[in-house]
């Protein structure tokens, strides 16, 4: 038994806040609103991850509920989890078949992606340096090439920034972050692919990255979609940026 699969002791406080994430819950599905600095599984720090703080949604003499899918540390919003052995294999085959629909914001820079609207079609490699993963744009031919995809359209922009909705179409890891760095328009505060670290002034907080929707076929029938509302310091950002509300260019496209 891998030691997940043991119940894993939390504080009063990890129990408070793991169920202070919830925004979606019904007997199959668990679905939470992930902070960013959250790892998902299998972080190095000694602190505890989102998969174990699942232990305190654990019902008597049964297992957690269990992730569908991961987000990397730095991005924030909606992660899906199943309550049951079952709605997981569901999930899991869905996941394969992709039959989920993921929509993610950014905010990138400098200015409004040219162009506005559009689909990235690149391929990526993986390349290890150090103890560090990263993803690089490769050639179809290149021997580790995988397909990647992410459709994306501006929301809204202005001449420092913009904000864009993207829809990858793979899951590729870091995907949408290498997608919109071979854009010319890297996500703001992503050091490892060169994004903006300062903008209206003021340094950016973290990775500018949030999933805001999943829509899923849901195990007892239908398709259900779960949203996220924007983090309160990427809330900010857009305000600064006149890019929140009203603010900036809107762009219908």
């Amino acid at each position: 038994m891998r030691a997940i699969d043991r119940p894993i002791e939390l504080s009063e406080a990890e129990i408070a806040f793991v169920r202070g994430l919830v925004i979606y819950e019904d007997a199959e599905v668990l679905a939470l609103n992930k902070p960013a600095g959250l790892s998902s599984q299998g972080g190095r720090a000694q602190v505890h991850t989102l998969d174990e703080m699942l232990w305190a949604f654990a019902r008597p003499g049964k297992a957690r509920p269990r992730l569908i899918h991961r987000l990397d540390r730095d991005t924030s919003g909606v992660i899906l989890t199943a309550r049951t052995q079952p709605a997981a294999g569901f999930l899991g085959k869905a996941m394969m078949a992709r039959r989920f629909r993921k929509t993610y914001q950014a905010v990138v820079a400098p200015g409004v992606p040219e162009p506005r609207a559009g689909t990235i079609e690149v391929p990526l490699r993986r390349e290890m340096l150090g103890r560090e993963a990263y993803m690089r744009v490769c050639a179809p031919d290149h021997p580790d090439a995988e397909t990647a995809k992410t459709r994306y359209r501006t929301l809204a922009g202005g001449p420092e920034a913009a904000l864009v909705e993207l829809s990858p179409e793979t899951g590729r890891m870091h995907q949408l972050r290498v997608h919109l760095a071979h854009l010319g328009r890297p996500i703001a505060g992503d050091a490892r692919y060169g994004g903006a670290l300062t903008l209206g002034g003021e340094a950016v907080p973290r990775l500018m990255l949030h999933a805001a929707a999943l829509e899923f076929p849901h195990p007892a029938g239908g398709t259900k979609r779960i949203e996220a509302p924007v983090p309160v310091d990427m809330a900010a950002l857009l305000e600064r940026l006149g890019l929140a509300g009203n603010g900036g260019e809107q762009l219908a496209v």
